[in-house]
Parts: C-alpha cells; structure tokens; sequence
C-alpha cells in the first residue's frame, strides 16, 4: 500500500524518474564566479591514475557537473578556457586531488578574482590545533542533524518499545520530498523545507493510521514489529532508487557556498541557519514534552502504557501523534543532511547507523539522551579524522558507544531498571 501511495504522490508531483537524476552514481561539481557573478565556459579535466576520467564545462549559471565512480581524482581548471581578465586566486594553483566516496557529490572549489589582484602570501601546513575548531563545529553540526532524527527514534521506541529500521527511509523521503518541490517544481528551498515537514509528518501519520496501529491492534509482538520495520525499509529504499535512480544531486540553492570566517572557523552561512533552525526546534519539541498536557501525556504513556489508558489518556492518540512528530523531524534532518552533503535514495539509511547510536549512548526512550548521544557520536566522528582515514571516521563514534555502554549500560540519561 505505502509503495503504491509513494509511486501516486512522486507521479502526481509530475515527477520523471530518468530526468530528476539525471547523473547515474558519485560525482564532482563546482560553481565558478568572479566577484559573485558566474563564469561560463570553462573547462575542467579529470584523471585517475593518470588516465582521462572525463570533462566538463561551466554553465551559464557558473556550475559544472561531472559524474565519477569512486577513487582518487586529479581535478584540473584550464586556465585557458578562462575569460579575457579573469584568473585564478592563492597559491594553490590549477589541480585539486579529492578523493571520493560512495554516495557522495564532491565540491570542487576555484576561487577566482581579476587578473593582477594579487595572491595571498604562502600559507603554512595547517596543524592539528588549526583543524580542530571547524572539525568540533562541524561535529556539532552533524549532531544537531542526527539529533533530530534521534529524536523521533526515541520518542517511538519510548512510547511503543520498537526499534524502527525504517526511520532511516523517513530522513531519505523528506529529502527527496523537498528535492521535488525545490528542483522539480521550482519553489524556493525554504518553502520546499516547510512542505517537506508537513508531508514527513502526515507520512509518519499514514504510516501508523494504516500500518503499526493495525499490527498494534492484532497484538503483533515487538521482535515481530522489528522484522517488518526491516522489511518495510528495503521496500521504501527501493521504491526511492526506481523513482530516483542511484545519483547524487543538489538542491537547486545553496550548493557551492563560500565560508565566512569567525574567528578560527570557517563556515557556510547556510549551515549556520540550519543550526539556529534545529536548535529552535529541538528546544520547542523538548519544551512541549516537559510542559504542555499532550506532552505529559506523552511521558505517561511511555512510562506505563497500561497505567495511561486506565487513567482515560487514548495511548494510540498519542501513539500516533509521536509518528507524527517523528515523521516531521526525520523529515527536517533529512533537507537538513540533503544540504550538507548532497541527497540520494540511501542518505538515510546510511546515518541510521549514527542515529542509533546516539540514541542508545544517550539512553533509550529518552528524549534528552538522543539529544546529548548526537552531540557525542557528531563530534567523535568528526575529530577522530585527526587520526583516522575519513572513511573510518565512524569507528570513533562507535568506539565511544561500547566504552561509555561498558560502565553506564542503561546509556548516559538512561534510567537503570531492575530486571527478573
């Protein structure tokens, strides 16, 4: 039913599969500009190991595009393909060297300027206490992203007892939700961001309507409820890959930003306001479950379900309001991650990991806990790249995890429980 309801919203949305992704796996791009107005016509060249691994060439609006499998790649800008007066910036010349992961859209930057402007003097090796400060900000920003996918995990493990492997796939549909509205339709993203949470969160009712409040109701044992969760997330995973095929794309704003520099940082100023946005959420969500009736309720039904009900609480009201909540959120986190790092069909599915993770370090059924546990897993992951290769930076966080687990079991906000 969910796949048939997926396929008539994406179709209704006027949605072509081939068209949307047009770029099939990973891939690099850039946006070229002078003095904030775009650069066409320059070339890129790409080699691997040597070998041409393809070209392209700068729009009209600046941006270029190049579709890569996995590797290493030497990146090249043709100066000579540059306009009459303009030429590039510092000291670091012509050749980036990237290397690229699955799923992943790299930004290849060139800062270019008028010819003669001058380059900056030659800059020293950055040290580890230079790193340190943007890769702490950056987990922080990672951390409020998985916060709010925690978030959701939390509550409806806390008011049903279930572990829910299909809350990943909520963070990828409202991604991509916000993809068709954003680049498909064309609204500005802040609009497509507020759809995208309000078609998250009545998917989120939709699923509970239809699905979990019917196996609540046939008394569906919670390992049973887990087994399908797995199952219900393959199926919406491969309904997003035949909808969207397997390529990372952009949103059509904000994809190349420049960093402003405060202080030691420097930072994209799309990722500042996605920081004071979740911020603002997370604390109205969390205000709302300590202070308002329906959140005491919430409480009353994740402390004792049996207990609410005889005190005239409708738990599956409030069972299906927290699928609501979640549906939003995980929505949110998923525009959220879709800025940061680019969307495709897994974004999802590829954090679900991180976002457990947080949610048993903070403890489980706890909502505070998911919060601090995402701080913790985001800035372990990002500073542990000071020792490790990028692409085991999650062995930190999960390192962490069993360490903390090993003498705090019940997690850091955890309640301990007497068991027998």
């Amino acid at each position: 039913m969910f796949t048939a309801l997926l396929g008539a919203l994406f179709f209704a949305l006027g949605v072509n599969a081939t068209s949307a992704y047009a770029a099939e796996g990973e891939g690099l791009q850039g946006t070229l500009s002078n003095q904030n107005q775009p650069v066409a016509g320059v070339r890129i060249n790409v080699t691997q190991n040597g070998q041409p691994a393809g070209s392209a060439v700068s729009g009209a609006d600046g941006k270029w595009t190049l579709s890569v499998s996995p590797g290493t790649y030497e990146v090249v800008l043709d100066e000579s393909s540059l306009p009459a007066g303009v030429g590039l910036q510092g000291t670091l010349g012509p050749t980036r060297s990237l290397e690229v992961y699955e799923g992943q859209m790299r930004n290849v930057l060139y800062p270019l300027g008028p010819v003669g402007a001058g380059a900056p003097p030659p800059e020293a090796e950055p040290t580890i206490w230079d790193r340190l400060p943007n890769l702490v900000y950056t987990g922080v920003h990672i951390g409020l992203i998985l916060a709010l996918g925690a978030l959701g995990v939390s509550l409806i493990f806390g008011t049903m007892g279930l572990t829910n492997f299909a809350h990943g796939e909520l963070i990828t549909f409202g991604a991509l939700i916000g993809f068709l509205f954003n680049v498909t339709i064309g609204l500005p993203l802040w609009l497509s961001l507020i759809l995208a949470v309000v078609v998250g969160g009545a998917f989120g009712w939709l699923q509970d309507r239809f699905f979990w409040g019917w196996l609540r109701r046939r008394r569906t044992g919670l390992i049973g409820m887990m087994i399908v969760s797995i199952g219900l997330a393959m199926v919406l995973r491969y309904v997003f890959l035949f909808q969207f095929r397997g390529g990372t794309q952009q949103y059509r704003e904000y994809a190349a930003q420049p960093g402003i520099e405060i202080g030691p940082l420097l930072i994209a100023p799309k990722n500042l306001i996605m920081d004071a946005v979740a911020i603002l959420v997370l604390v109205a969500v969390s205000v709302a479950l300590l202070k308002t009736r329906l959140g005491k309720a919430t409480r009353a039904v994740s402390t004792n379900p049996a207990l609410a009900a005889a005190s005239g609480i409708d738990v599956d009201k409030i069972i299906r309001l927290i699928w609501t909540i979640g549906g939003a959120l995980a929505a949110l986190a998923g525009v959220m991650l879709g800025m940061f790092q680019g969307l495709n069909f897994q974004m999802g599915f590829q954090i679900l990991l991180l976002v457990f993770a947080a949610v048993t370090l903070g403890g489980l059924g706890t909502a505070f806990g998911a919060l601090l546990g995402s701080m913790v897993v985001g800035i372990v992951t990002q500073v542990s790249t000071l020792w490790v290769p990028t692409e085991l930076k999650n062995v930190g966080a999960l390192a962490a995890l069993i360490i903390i687990l090993l003498f705090r079991p019940q997690g850091i906000l955890g309640r301990r429980e007497r068991i027998g």
